[in-house]
């Protein structure tokens, strides 16, 4: 669709507005007195500028009102977009903590692991230092007894070598 662009300044239009042919000037461009069709020029630039303006919307407002509508669609496609994507973003946080959370169990089951060997080490540590406790006390009455067994023996020793030694007998 061809718009009519601007009247030129030198009076001659190049559209056809208000009936008058390619090439015809103007009535009031030319004209001596500046008063005389002043308000026919008004009128006639009124109707060749809202000829204009039509021309205009209607050349370039179906092509907006379909980008404005593309627009929108876009816009509410992204508003889809985003919800979507928040979704998957705690998603990926859920998985993500349960992750975690796997690893804080594997994590508690290996310690757990550690303290039952602690545990059973400590109780075979125990039980080794009964036995030695036992065992101590056993070699420690074991020497006092041979202790004692020795003792006795000097002391017999010594008072048989007191019945071996000579007494000198008795005159009566």
């Amino acid at each position: 669709m061809n718009v009519p662009g601007p009247p030129p300044l030198d009076g001659v239009l190049a559209g056809t507005p208000d009936g008058l042919g390619v090439g015809e000037t103007t009535p009031g461009l030319n004209d001596i007195s500046p008063d005389e069709g002043l308000i026919d020029d008004f009128s006639a630039e009124d109707k060749a500028v809202e000829q204009l303006a039509e021309g205009l919307l209607s050349h370039y407002l179906p092509d907006l009102q379909r980008s404005k509508q593309a627009l929108q669609e876009l816009t509410q496609n992204q508003v889809v977009l985003l919800d979507t994507l928040e979704q998957e973003i705690s998603k990926f946080k859920e998985c993500h903590s349960m992750l975690d959370i796997n690893a804080l169990f594997t994590e508690a089951k290996h310690y757990h692991t550690k303290l039952v060997n602690i545990r059973k080490e400590m109780l075979m540590l125990h039980e080794k230092t009964s036995k030695l406790k036992k065992r101590a006390l056993k070699l420690q009455q074991k020497r006092q007894k041979e202790e004692l067994e020795r003792e006795q023996q000097r002391e017999k020793e010594i008072e048989r070598e007191k019945q071996l030694t000579a007494k000198p007998a008795k005159r009566t």
